[in-house]
């Protein structure tokens, strides 16, 4: 419609005030045409029915910004939840803007953790025999169980301690303290003259990665931007899969120098101090400053990250999500098991759960001594392709996370998973297929990796960052990865043991009964976050919460 503004001069000008319909509970979508209408009319000084227009984009930011926008998000989430829509039918609210910032050196530094998270786990695989003969436990199958699962124990620790930690000192300190046990245990693994020395190696390298495993993922999901935080997240479970291959090809010099598990357990140390010097000039995240009341270091933050033009918009996004009441203190850990959080918390431990009882782990861990079994005569260069698989595998599902999509993705891979455990299973059981054995086993092990890096290994972390509200985020992600580490644990520690009591193919059969429980809990309970910010995403659930 159109009205008419008098100056100070008594002139009468013309202008276009934005209908009413507009300003009744619009969406993102809707604000920044409201926006441009109003911006329109600011070479004026008092507007339409006397409201006084705003001279510049910041006025208008701080009058309409906190809460209009927050109400308006609000007021969409509980149409959302009222009408019994899932967040992943919902178009996203906000028109995406390509991102100047310069975010990824910060996300490669950090991804320096996931590197070592994927290399202490798979040094073991190719060391295992060699280190055994050296320490003079060759025949002594249980402290050689002892020596991969000790890692696993000491990551249950890490994992639930560093949530608490990136709360309390923010995410890059976080990092630098991390970088003291990931530093010590890799030194002692290295010089290891006997068995407790490289128990306590192993234990203290554990803790490094366990909490690398729950900061790496929340710190990336905390400063990517909307558009590309799907792919930059599964950047972490390819750096993750580059470690285990990166240990795998370590292994290659081992037949012929039988001392070199020492050279490969004191690579480790390389990337560990360069985690602690990189995360010195790394940007703080700018929702845990904004957290803690330090807005001009948060401001400061989102521009590194995200370029100046954007410092408004995320800016507005954290104050929206205050306004809902993500702005609360810190949750503390019995706060994740209240009515209000614990039905999304049980999501995030589940997919953990059924990702290590699937069986990643296990055939990560000892592929060598499975292919052995089979008789291939080069087991670590078959141990090495399942890791070039993993890689190849999490590239492809970087460039498809966020077009694809996270939940489609999970049911893929899991259901790929459960199909090449049942050709495993029936490889090592059906006679007909035992002259094929060994590329059969070879070929179902690729291909099972290969489904697990589309979906199952790249989306939890990336996921449950984002499912979960920044109140709870950090101690949220601890306790799932806590989970992760519990069961993946129990499978480092039992699985020798159990596939010499009851054999390959039926330990291989239940993994994939694991598989098909997860495709049908994933389709009922997981919903698509895709393409929405994390305060989108928040606002959007915290009816369902």
């Amino acid at each position: 419609m159109q009205g008419a503004l008098l100056t100070a001069k008594g002139r009468a000008v013309g202008c276009e005030v934005p209908r009413r319909s507009e300003w009744s509970n619009p969406g993102l979508g809707d604000f920044a045409a409201v926006r441009s209408k109003s911006l329109r009319m600011s070479n004026s000084r008092v507007g339409c029915c006397g409201l006084v227009v705003m001279k510049t984009n910041q006025q208008f930011a701080r009058i309409t910004g906190a809460g209009w926008l927050g109400s308006s998000l609000k007021s969409r989430s509980v149409r959302l939840h009222a009408s019994g829509e899932d967040l992943e039918d919902v178009t996203p609210l906000k028109p995406q803007v390509n991102s100047s910032g310069t975010v990824l050196p910060y996300v490669g530094i950090a991804c320096l953790g996931a590197i070592l998270f994927g290399y202490h786990l798979g040094v073991v695989n190719g060391a295992l025999e060699y280190l055994a003969k050296d320490l003079g436990i060759a025949d002594n199958t249980v402290v050689q169980g002892w020596i991969v699962s000790t890692l696993l124990a000491g990551a249950t620790i890490g994992s639930f301690t560093g949530g608490s930690l990136a709360d309390q000192f923010g995410r890059t300190r976080t990092f630098q303290l991390d970088a003291i046990p990931l530093t010590i245990g890799a030194l002692l693994c290295a010089t290891a003259q006997s068995v407790q020395t490289m128990l306590i190696g192993r234990l203290l390298a554990g803790i490094g990665i366990g909490i690398t495993s729950a900061i790496v993922p929340l710190y990336i999901s905390e400063i990517s931007p909307t558009e590309i935080r799907g792919a930059l997240g599964s950047v972490n479970q390819l750096f993750i899969c580059v470690g285990i291959l990166a240990a795998l090809v370590a292994g290659l010099p081992l037949a012929g120098n039988p001392l070199w598990w020492r050279t490969m357990f004191g690579i480790a140390l390389v990337p560990s101090v360069l985690l602690a010097l990189g995360m010195g000039f790394s940007p703080e995240s700018p929702r845990w400053l904004y957290q803690r009341g330090k807005l001009s270091e948060a401001e400061k933050s989102v521009k590194t990250l995200f370029g100046k033009e954007r410092v408004a918009e995320v800016m507005q996004d954290l104050r929206a999500a205050g306004q809902s009441g993500s702005a609360e203190p810190e949750a503390g850990w019995f706060d994740l098991f209240s009515s209000r959080y614990s039905k999304v918390v049980s999501v995030g431990a589940a997919l953990f759960l059924f990702q290590q009882l699937a069986g990643i782990n296990a055939v990560v861990y000892y592929s060598t001594s499975v292919f052995r079994s089979a008789g291939i005569a080069s087991d670590v260069a078959a141990s090495a392709l399942v890791g070039a698989a993993n890689v190849f595998g999490t590239a492809v599902a970087s460039s498809l996370m966020d077009k694809q999509g996270r939940k489609s993705l999970l049911l893929i891979s899991f259901s790929g998973m459960a199909a090449m455990m049942l050709l495993l299973s029936l490889t090592f059981t059906w006679s007909v297929l035992t002259p094929h054995a060994g590329p059969l086993a070879v070929a179902g092990t690729v291909l099972y990796v290969l489904s697990f890096s589309l979906g199952a290994g790249p989306v939890p972390g990336l996921l449950l960052p984002e499912i979960f509200a920044s109140r709870i985020r950090a101690k949220a992600v601890s306790l799932s990865f806590g989970m992760h580490w519990i069961s993946n644990f129990v499978i480092g520690l039992c699985f020798l043991s159990v596939v010499n009591k009851f054999g390959i193919s039926s330990v291989y059969l239940g993994f994939s009964a694991v598989c098909v429980l997860a495709v049908l809990y994933i389709a009922s309970n997981v919903v698509e976050t895709k393409g929405r910010s994390l305060e989108e995403i928040e606002l959007a659930l915290s009816t369902t919460s």
